[in-house]
């Protein structure tokens, strides 16, 4: 059943998306919230298709904790629902993107017409530099910017070392670091074709407000609640730990 449903989902994003790219290319002229809100529509329906016929429901925690301003938002990465729903789980938002998604017909073309920050990974300081540029004329029209900071899909308990970059944003721009942990992974893993159903938990902390630290510290109290909650929420995913834990 899960390949059979995950077949149909596929259908519908070929039909979907190129209808979204189009209109996202139409929109152009338009400002950026409008243009948010026309292309969005791709979202909203992709997150009906991912609750009605994959089966994949999320349940949020600490909502309350989102500021009433745009901030960074620091999350966990470990597939691409998260890309998704984040939309509808937060206020308007645009991502810290690789370049080469822009590249990719329908999908990549609609995505370069969204506030997004895209940057080429490869420019080593330049990139961080583009993030601290583009993120605040992002965060100055209303979004909040999220940064993944572990740079890539990481499988559920895994972690890779976190870059320091969204902290570097909130820090140049003034703005709070938000952390978020989820298990979205477990359901809808790296590069695979089936999902599977059930239920992914969204946590969402405390603001962190970087005044006056080092963008090392702001990237470790991110890190340090993210991953803490992770275990707390999920500690299936860290078995090794839990048997240490006990010898």
């Amino acid at each position: 059943m899960p390949l059979i449903r995950s077949t149909l989902f596929a259908v519908v994003l070929v039909f979907i998306t190129p209808v979204f790219a189009l209109v996202g290319m139409l929109s152009t002229p338009l400002p950026p919230q409008m243009r948010y809100r026309l292309i969005g529509g791709w979202t909203t329906l992709a997150m009906w298709f991912i609750k009605h016929l994959l089966g994949i429901r999320h349940r949020v925690i600490g909502a309350d904790n989102i500021p009433a301003d745009p901030c960074v938002v620091l999350c966990k990465h470990q597939s691409a629902w998260e890309t998704i729903a984040l939309q509808r789980i937060l206020p308007p938002i645009c991502f810290v993107l690789k370049r080469e998604l822009l590249r990719l017909p329908f999908f990549g073309w609609g995505l370069g017409k969204m506030p997004n920050i895209a940057i080429d990974r490869a420019a080593g300081k330049d990139a961080l530099a583009q993030v601290v540029e583009q993120g605040k004329a992002r965060l100055s029209e209303g979004f909040y910017v999220v940064v993944f900071p572990e740079g890539t899909r990481v499988e559920p308990g895994a972690t890779r070392r976190y870059k320091a970059g969204g902290a570097w944003l909130g820090i140049k721009a003034g703005v709070p670091v938000l952390p978020i942990a989820h298990n979205a992974g477990e359901f809808w893993r790296r590069n695979a074709f089936v999902k599977q159903p059930g239920e992914i938990v969204v946590s969402i902390g405390p603001e962190i407000d970087p005044t006056g630290l080092a963008p090392d510290e702001v990237n470790r109290r991110a890190e340090a609640w993210i991953e803490s909650e992770m275990r707390r929420l999920f500690p299936s995913h860290y078995p090794d730990e839990a048997v240490q834990g006990t010898a």
